[in-house]
């Protein structure tokens, strides 16, 4: 197959991509250059926390060879969720629940992993015999630089994936396959002296531009992490309960962010009010977040973020109820109802909870009485 072959299929493909919805194509080389050093060299500076996946996939995200052999080209492609407008006065409403705008409805996984199907299906007609592998943040490969490589974005300062007249309100995907062909115009940097993702940012992540320290990282504390949430960053964390937009909303690239018209992505949660979701029951939980991305954090999860948000709120009708749930089964929730209670009430409050945790035996949950009596008394 000739060049001008090629490119003449490569114009196929994209049409087909934005028939089927993407609203981003390029091409990019498997070679990473120095982009894999630099994740080496951030992974040896522990910055990738407790995701200790990052750093078992480190060689093949390295070298996408090593996750498909012979990998010649790399397909990346970029799909809108930008649903609605969000500005920084969500933090002021204390008693509703934030969650990211990515997460208000379909778990995107569910939306685009059947489109890049029908593409995989398009390559190898194009292409008789063409191994291909898709993804959509699914595998160890960095998808980021290689968006940028095929000219869908540049990498700006928030680590975020940044394009001219459209912002970073979106998912990339990629399809993997052994054909050469013509690779895109890498993109370039347009954050110039511009810092306000780095100012905004509750937790200080950014500890410099371009490098993001995940575990300060709101987003990662709050989805990311399992366990229990350092002090040091809860009162930070505010009305946060899945995830954290902060530096994308005040990005001057995103006021070009057109809305999306794609259903799977308009809002489905109702207002997050944080009494009523500290409440629920795991069978309400499963029922109410049905297909979408906070059922990855498990109600053990989003309860631990309830009960820091609350404790944030300065709202005292949550102490009832928050000490209610002193009863609940799940560790986790115990330990951070605690510290909430902490937040909300005085010195009063600590006979109450040690009634109430009277045959306590988890470890978690004593740390933390400890750290509220300490803090009180």
């Amino acid at each position: 197959m000739n060049a001008t072959e090629k490119i003449e299929k490569l114009v196929s493909l994209k049409s087909f991509a934005e028939s089927l919805g993407f609203d981003g194509f390029g091409v990019a080389s498997p070679e990473l250059g120095p982009a894999g050093e630099r994740f080496g060299q951030w992974l040896d500076a522990g910055y990738d926390g407790e995701m200790s996946y990052l750093k078992r996939g480190e060689e093949k995200r390295k070298n996408p060879d090593l996750v498909l052999e012979g990998v010649k080209s790399i397909l990346c492609f970029r799909t809108n969720y930008y649903t609605m407008e969000k500005d920084m006065s969500y933090v002021e409403h204390r008693d509703t629940g934030d969650i990211s705008i990515y997460a208000l409805n379909k778990d995107y996984h569910d939306t685009i992993t059947p489109r890049l199907r029908q593409m995989e299906e398009k390559i190898q007609k194009e292409f008789e015999g063409c191994r291909t592998r898709i993804y959509v943040d699914t595998g160890p490969i960095l998808e980021k630089p290689l968006a940028q490589q095929a000219g869908l974005g540049w990498i700006g300062k928030h680590t975020n994936l940044l394009t001219e007249g459209a912002g970073s309100w979106y998912f990339l995907s990629e399809i993997l396959m052994d054909v050469a062909l013509p690779s895109s115009q890498p993109a370039d940097d347009h954050c110039g002296t511009c810092r306000s993702c780095i100012d905004i940012c509750p937790t200080d992540a950014i500890i410099a531009p371009y490098v993001l320290d995940s575990k300060r990282c709101i987003s990662y504390l709050t989805i990311e992490l399992k366990g229990v949430i350092p002090v040091e960053f809860r009162k930070a964390i505010g009305n946060r309960i899945y995830g954290c937009d902060d530096c994308q909303i005040v990005c001057p690239w995103n006021s070009y962010a057109v809305k999306t018209d794609e259903p799977d992505f308009q809002q489905k949660q109702d207002t997050l009010n944080l009494i009523d979701l500290i409440q629920i029951s795991q069978e309400v939980f499963s029922r109410r977040f049905k297909g979408s991305p906070i059922k990855r954090i498990k109600r053990r999860g989003l309860l631990r973020n309830v009960a820091v948000a609350l404790g944030n709120s300065g709202n005292t009708q949550a102490i009832p109820v928050l000490l209610k749930m002193l009863d609940d089964e799940e560790p986790l929730i115990r330990a951070h109802v605690i510290w909430a209670l902490g937040e909300l009430s005085g010195p009063e409050i600590l006979p109450v909870i040690r009634e109430k945790l009277n045959d306590e035996r988890e470890e978690i949950v004593l740390e933390e009485l400890k750290g509220v009596i300490a803090r009180l008394v």
